[in-house]
């Protein structure tokens, strides 16, 4: 499920986006490169930037330069005259023409191939492109909108990407924050996402477990804002109940987010359920006490659901020591 809608959040970072945004649209503006992550949530910024701007009622197409092999690209962005190539049977409009008195969000900027950096530096510069096979240029009225998750100037210094077109992308640029800097926007996007997974599956999930809120709000999502709503999903569909347990986050997230101490993530109760309450004589045992802990850390890995040979890898143990614990502990 892609991220999609109003940009969700209260830092400062956040909300200096939205104003500069706010700020570009309505300019005029004809190109705009977007800086961030991958999973920060750029094509959200890109169509908030198309649909604040006057040219909403036009269309925003979205081009993946990542995706669209080298060899196709041109004839995608520009289009064809009928029997410019072999298989070119009729004539074809490019995504440029499309996006005319619109806006064209040309993702990943970097994978563009350098024979093509150039035509779109003289589209930029001209605001006229041509079709494959055709003789006469025509004119298009369209705000290009560049994203990347890397920093261009570095790519120019590699050779990998052409300076003059990267001054002329470079003209406004908008940052977009990792989701680790953005603080307790971390629950905000949380709760947000929740309620359209309920919407969506059906469900009645409102509750976020205290130890949980903890953990996302240490863990520092590599993933960013797509990473967050992928785990949120995957605990929609796979786990019961109304409320989000510490059991029901992977091991990967809470080793990272705890300093490899998954147990110590939650507060003094969640640490009592598995281990016992010193408090309470029944519990004192040593072997009752290490047994608990060992079907708690055995079962949190096993719902991640890798594998045998990656639980044991997870664990530090061996497959037959993993084997056996199973056996024992009856799971």
């Amino acid at each position: 499920m892609a991220y999609t809608g109003e940009i969700i959040g209260d830092h400062p970072s956040v909300v200096e986006m939205r104003r500069l945004i706010s700020r570009i649209a309505e300019s005029p503006a004809q190109t705009v490169l977007i800086y961030g992550e991958t999973g920060t949530g750029k094509g959200l910024v890109a169509r908030k930037l198309h649909e604040e701007s006057d040219r909403a009622s036009g269309e925003f197409i979205d081009v993946n330069c990542a995706a669209i092999p080298a060899s196709l690209m041109e004839s995608e962005l520009f289009g064809f005259e009928k029997g410019a190539f072999t298989g070119a049977l009729t004539k074809k409009q490019g995504l440029v023409e499309a996006a005319n008195e619109g806006s064209i969000f040309l993702d990943e900027i970097r994978e563009l191939d350098p024979v093509l950096q150039a035509k779109l530096l003289s589209l930029l510069d001209t605001q006229e492109y041509r079709r494959v096979g055709a003789v006469r240029s025509q004119k298009v009225d369209v705000r290009f909108i560049a994203a990347t998750n890397r920093i261009l100037s570095g790519e120019v210094r590699e050779g990998r990407f052409r300076d003059d077109l990267y001054y002329r992308l470079q003209v406004v640029a908008v940052n977009v924050p990792s989701l680790r800097d953005r603080g307790e926007d971390v629950l905000v996007l949380a709760e947000y996402f929740m309620r359209k997974l309920n919407a969506r599956y059906g469900r009645s999930i409102s509750i976020i477990e205290p130890s949980v809120r903890e953990v996302l709000l240490a863990y520092p999502w590599p993933g960013n804002v797509r990473e967050l709503e992928n785990l949120l999903e995957r605990i929609f569909i796979l786990e019961e109940g109304s409320e989000i347990l510490m059991r029901h986050i992977p091991p990967r997230i809470t080793r990272v987010a705890c300093d490899d101490a998954p147990v110590l993530c939650g507060p003094r109760e969640d640490a009592e359920m598995v281990m016992g309450s010193f408090s309470d004589d029944q519990n004192l045992n040593f072997h009752v006490r290490t047994s608990n802990f060992q079907r708690y850390m055995i079962e949190h890995a096993l719902a991640e659901k890798v594998g045998i040979t990656a639980t044991a890898e997870m664990l530090g143990i061996s497959r037959h020591a993993l084997h056996h614990q199973i056996k024992k502990l009856g799971l």
